[in-house]
């Protein structure tokens, strides 16, 4: 069963749940698992279905429904003062568990806050610390590197169907999803832009030289770039700035949920995996504990760069360098472990036999890092809760 199914049943006891990711990540399942595993009575809405639409407006459901479903509700203009209105006068008679494949903390519609009233979790594809029982590590690091984490591509290991997968799960988050929430009308080259930045993935990506190549205003891409993150396509990966006297202000990078998406060869797709697994550990802290964390990276005028930067409550945790294959320690993560003194300082080489120490840092294989995930050892390497 997915890794934050037991939160997200303790939390329904005491506030609304609201479970957000990225479409096709497995929130349906999800909350359906819980209704019918845990629940003796409850009903599920989708606001996508015509028929539960209209029952979700004139509320129709039993006084003894203990949990009530409601999947995609976001799309509802209004939906943030309806639930703030169903929750206060029934809140102490039902639980409630919202779905979106949006970031529901970005969707409030309206004027008060629901602030208070929820508990917030993000869902993420698969890693190699969140594995189906029966598939070993070695087996799901080719599936994740080939096909990406999501289930369905994950499952059935077959990539011709995974492409068809994957097309029409852009043409679905993009002609629909986001033309349900945001004012855009050129989705084609809307399209191009989400094509340029699977291209780029681990690079800078400097919006004004992208807005040049696309012929659209530079707000225009920043706008687009904000979108897709709301709709949980790419997350963004900004440089820590506090490092060195001789950091440089430098362009964010991107990165993919789906790792299936990356278009490049196996150091960019290793780097994204690597990106999308922190993430997730990140996300599930910070849901669980209430911790802020952030994902950075760091480069100087010098050239020195490390490929990820934890934070936690503005102190760093630990400095990560992604490597395919190279197995001899980056110039720039020997400085800065230096320097900054990280709890950890890990190089993850992907086709790695032997793990190793130099100094204070690690040089080991994705299998090791990922290991022990936070939310099976209550804690994560380096990563202090």
């Amino acid at each position: 069963m997915r890794y934050i199914i037991a939160n997200v049943i303790d939390d329904l006891k005491k506030k609304m749940v609201f479970v957000g990711g990225p479409r096709q990540v497995g929130k349906t399942t999800l909350a359906r698992a819980i209704l019918d595993n845990h629940f003796q009575a409850g009903r599920y809405f989708n606001w996508d279905f015509d028929e539960d639409r209209w029952a979700i407006l004139k509320r129709h459901w039993r006084k003894d429904h203990e949990l009530l479903v409601f999947d995609e509700l976001h799309k509802f203009p209004k939906w943030k003062q309806w639930i703030k209105g169903i929750y206060d006068v029934l809140g102490d008679k039902h639980s409630i568990l919202i779905t979106g494949s949006a970031r529901l903390d970005v969707y409030r519609r309206g004027g008060d806050s629901l602030l208070g009233r929820y508990h917030y979790w993000r869902l993420h594809p698969f890693t190699l610390d969140e594995l189906p029982n029966g598939l070993g590590q070695e087996d799901a690091f080719e599936r994740l590197m080939i096909l990406g984490g999501f289930p369905e591509p994950f499952l059935n290991f077959d990539e011709r169907e995974a492409r068809r997968w994957r097309r029409e799960r852009y043409d679905r988050v993009i002609r629909e999803d986001i033309r349900d929430l945001e004012a855009i009308r050129d989705l084609q080259t809307l399209r191009l832009f989400v094509d340029i930045l699977r291209q780029r993935v681990g690079s800078s990506i400097v919006i004004s030289n992208i807005a040049q190549d696309l012929q659209v205003a530079h707000k225009t891409v920043k706008m687009w770039l904000q979108i897709l993150e709301r709709m949980y396509l790419v997350f963004i990966v900004k440089p820590y700035t506090k490092s060195s006297p001789r950091s440089v202000l430098k362009p964010p990078k991107v990165y993919f949920f789906d790792n299936g998406d990356v278009m490049g060869d196996q150091g960019a797709r290793f780097e994204n995996l690597v990106a999308s697994s922190l993430l997730k550990r990140l996300h599930f802290l910070e849901d669980r504990d209430g911790y802020r964390y952030d994902l950075c990276y760091i480069r100087d005028k010098d050239g020195r760069e490390v490929d990820f930067a934890i934070i936690k409550e503005g102190l760093v945790e630990e400095l990560i360098e992604a490597k395919y294959s190279e197995t001899n320690i980056s110039r720039g993560l020997r400085y800065y472990a230096a320097r900054l003194k990280p709890v950890n300082a890990f190089q993850i080489v992907g086709n790695l036999e032997n793990s190793y120490d130099e100094g204070d840092i690690r040089v080991l294989s994705p299998f090791e890092y990922f290991q022990n995930p936070p939310w099976e050892m209550g804690k994560v390497s380096g990563l202090n809760n």
